[in-house]
């Protein structure tokens, strides 16, 4: 199972110490948090893309192509590349041009994004919003898999005879998750390709998360892509870990009660029951994370949020720590513990995608058994008369 932390980039002030970082500090942190990252064993390092204050990071691969200069094993992943607003000509360059850099260590969540004002500043429409998730990503699997492309839709000038460059690295496109918390509709993206699916549930309770990841697993099944428990997901979770509970809180209070996003709404401990942010000590991570299992089932990516809200960069590099060598090794071992033989531990990989040869369903456009599909669907019919 990989692990990692995902870094959304606010720039907040700290509540305890006064201090507002500015851009330029703020992002010197994040990369020291990456290094920081496989420093520990961690697995994935993923940053958001956002075009609005308080938030700096609007170029992911730029970020992402220093920290693969600096790093041998960290895998390289966003939460989220925004589908909706990027051109997908412009994503399929970027990052298969970063896949070359960093010899396969990427991959990508696509996303709409939680911003409504970003649609208008690059000519969009968010009432839109679903559709140009649908088109975009599908063209940007043509881009990606065909060396050449003709392309007529709605929402872009149409293509003739155009070449992506570069290709994938070794002709194979990177590994892509749909990540949303609330659009049933991109679940079904995910699930109809074959694709991961990344729950991000730091805003929302478990029970929510549970549905939305069994539609998933159920529509990957129908698709034809495995067993329902064989489909790949991921979630986010916050975590802030201290001594003791006590002090953990004591710490992390000020901070949650002014964060740029849930700041002044509910208490820290309504918030903690209600989503998976555990503030407290290893051992209660550790329990509350494994919980997460039980609601959704056998997963493969999980990744925590960990340095938002003002906390200082001393603090977030010593939460790093405590994760990698404290709360993921325990993880690790539970989580593969209890994990059927038939269910994959981890999410595929660039190599793990190459073995799979030139004939693999990755390699296709359109993976989804569509006949199977459209038999199910007929039985199902049939069924309610």
């Amino acid at each position: 199972m990989q692990f990692g932390i995902f870094s959304v980039g606010d720039v907040t002030k700290d509540p305890v110490g006064g201090k507002t970082p500015s851009e330029h500090d703020r992002l010197e942190a994040i990369m020291s948090y990456a290094l920081k990252a496989e420093e520990v064993g961690l697995d994935v390092f993923a940053t958001g893309e956002h075009h609005n204050p308080p938030f700096v990071p609007s170029s992911p691969t730029t970020m992402l192509g220093w920290v693969a200069a600096r790093t041998k094993t960290l895998l390289l992943s966003t939460a989220t590349t925004l589908i909706t607003t990027n051109d997908p000509v412009k994503i399929a360059e970027d990052y298969a041009m970063l896949q070359h850099l960093s010899d396969g260590r990427v991959d990508l969540m696509m996303g709409r994004g939680n911003t409504g004002p970003v649609y208008p500043w690059f000519g969009k429409d968010i009432r839109q919003g679903i559709s140009l998730a649908i088109e975009n990503y599908h063209l940007l699997r043509k881009l990606w898999r065909e060396p050449v492309v003709d392309w007529n839709g709605q929402f872009r000038t149409s293509l003739h005879g155009f070449t992506s460059t570069p290709a994938p690295l070794d002709g194979v496109a990177p590994f892509v998750w749909h990540g949303s918390i609330r659009s049933t509709e991109i679940a079904e993206q995910a699930a109809f390709y074959g694709d991961g699916f990344f729950h991000n549930n730091i805003f929302w309770d478990l029970g929510h998360t549970a549905q939305m990841v069994r539609l998933y697993r159920q529509r990957f099944e129908h698709y034809g892509h495995g067993s329902a428990d064989q489909a790949i997901v991921g979630l986010g979770g916050q975590a802030f870990v201290g001594e003791t509970e006590a002090e953990a809180k004591r710490f992390f209070r000020p901070y949650f009660d002014n964060a740029p996003v849930y700041g002044h709404g509910p208490s820290l401990e309504d918030f903690s029951r209600e989503t998976p942010l555990t503030v407290g000590t290893v051992e209660q991570v550790v329990e509350r994370t494994l919980g997460f299992a039980d609601a959704v089932g056998d997963y493969q990516r999980q990744l925590f949020l960990v340095d938002h809200a003002g906390l200082p960069r001393e603090v977030v590099l010593e939460q790093i720590e405590i994760l990698g060598r404290e709360v993921v090794p325990l993880l690790r071992k539970e989580f593969e513990s209890r994990r059927p033989a038939h269910v994959p531990s981890d999410p595929p990989t660039h190599q793990s995608l190459l073995a799979q040869g030139e004939r693999s369903k990755h390699r296709q456009v359109i993976t989804a058994d569509l006949e199977k599909a459209k038999r199910e669907d007929a039985a199902a019919q049939e069924g309610k008369r």
